[in-house]
């Protein structure tokens, strides 16, 4: 459990690049709008796929953000970062402050990182005669801690600096190590989040192997339907979040707009299996407890938790019940959602998309729906409430965050309103 010498963290910037919006009022406007993001996918033909469709970015063009010269040496995964970094340090007003650059850190997550780039390079060469000309940003551009590196070129950071992978679970992970870099003392400011850009032949191709995606093509936007009984696999998302996490004391006295507090992280593993979650949530029970004892707070302070909810058969089932586990009949107090319903799922960028509609959710008082519910699970108790179909509103004091990735980690994050 904390201690109270532990130093608070706080929120001072947030940047978004999502499938239901390119900036943060888009973003949020998209979720408070019940908006599927959705649709056939246009990144590559993908007409002879089990599945057409994803959640893709919406008139992103990079012209707009980069130099022709600098975007083609970036994997679209680190273009998308770095664009969501700049919206939430400009958000923040950090530069106008004249920090110190040594105490500024950049810890970002990617599930999978530069596959676009791997996979171009690798067909480019089965294409020729069997001699290797591989372009020389092939392995600069492709690993998942360029993403970090080069924000902290853009802005000349040189505090810690890494990527974090744990599939899903990602950002969520650089969220958590953000946290406890700043509590015990190795940096003032860290710009944590996540990117992801899996829209790709061998990201579809690949999750279409392992049946995890959605084959709904006759109706895209319904595909994504958490808690429905008739969910048939996730759908596949992109984009980035970006969050300006930063020692409360030196946000105070810089003047920094405060959105919330980090309040604690915790994290878990299944142990169980590559892909699958443990059928009766264990490792989820784990993590959500880990996360309440290192926030310091009991399972009846939580007003809003956004769930991993991918639309999976196995996963949404396990979810909900490790939620009855810890929250007990506090549970039917909750508001429970999927923003994934709408984003699709973006990887290793959930973590840090999905926090950022916890703390728009609670500067709001609303709650962004669960869309695509038609059908109830009898394998899910009904009586939750999944704020299904339409935005709710209500006083959220403190919100709950949870992802889930391949390899049975788990990270979960709380946040909590600064009055």
């Amino acid at each position: 459990m904390r201690g109270s010498s532990i130093k608070a963290i706080s929120l001072t910037g947030i940047g978004a690049l999502t499938p239901i919006g390119n900036d943060l009022e888009s973003y949020w406007n998209g979720l408070i709008s019940g908006t599927s993001g959705c649709a056939n996918i246009t990144h590559f033909d993908a007409s002879n796929f089990k599945t057409k469709f994803a959640c893709e970015l919406k008139g992103f063009d990079p012209a707009d953000h980069f130099e022709k010269k600098e975007y083609r040496r970036y994997d679209r995964f680190s273009q998308y970062g770095i664009v969501a970094a700049s919206e939430a340090i400009n958000d923040s007003k950090l530069i106008d402050s004249s920090p110190n650059y040594d105490r500024i850190g950049v810890i970002w997550g990617a599930g999978i990182g530069g596959l676009e780039t791997f996979q171009n390079e690798v067909l480019n060469f089965a294409d020729g005669d069997g001699t290797p000309r591989f372009n020389p940003f092939f392995i600069p551009k492709m690993i998942p801690d360029i993403a970090p590196g080069l924000i902290a070129m853009k802005y000349g950071f040189q505090g810690p600096n890494y990527a974090t992978v744990s599939a899903c679970a990602s950002s969520s992970n650089a969220l958590i190590d953000a946290l406890n870099y700043i509590r015990i003392g190795h940096a003032d400011v860290i710009v944590a989040g996540g990117s992801e850009a899996p829209v790709t032949i061998a990201g579809v191709a690949g999750f279409n192997a392992m049946h995890a995606l959605s084959t709904r093509n006759d109706d895209p936007g319904s595909a994504s339907r958490p808690f429905d009984r008739d969910r048939d696999g996730f759908v596949l998302g992109e984009g980035a979040g970006a969050l300006i996490l930063e020692e409360y004391e030196h946000a105070i006295n810089r003047g920094a707009k405060i959105y919330a507090e980090l309040a604690g992280g915790g994290l878990s593993c299944d142990a169980y299996h590559m892909t699958a979650p443990h059928p009766d949530g264990r490792g989820a029970i784990k993590v959500m407890k880990n996360c309440l004892d290192d926030a310091g707070l009991n399972h009846t302070d939580i007003d809003l938790i956004n769930m991993h909810g991918t639309s999976t058969p196995l996963g949404d089932v396990a979810e909900s019940k490790a939620v009855k586990n810890v929250f007990q009949e506090h549970s039917y107090n909750l508001n429970i959602n999927s923003t994934k319903s709408m984003t699709g799922h973006l990887l290793g960028a959930a973590g840090a998309v999905e926090s950022i509609s916890c703390v728009l959710a609670m500067k709001h008082g609303i709650v962004p729906p669960t869309i695509n519910h038609f059908n109830d699970d009898d394998n899910i108790d009904s009586e939750l409430n999944f704020t299904f179909s339409s935005p709710q509103k209500r006083d959220i004091s403190i919100a709950m965050s949870n992802t889930f990735g391949f390899g049975g980690h788990n990270a979960c994050v709380i946040f909590k309103k600064i009055n």
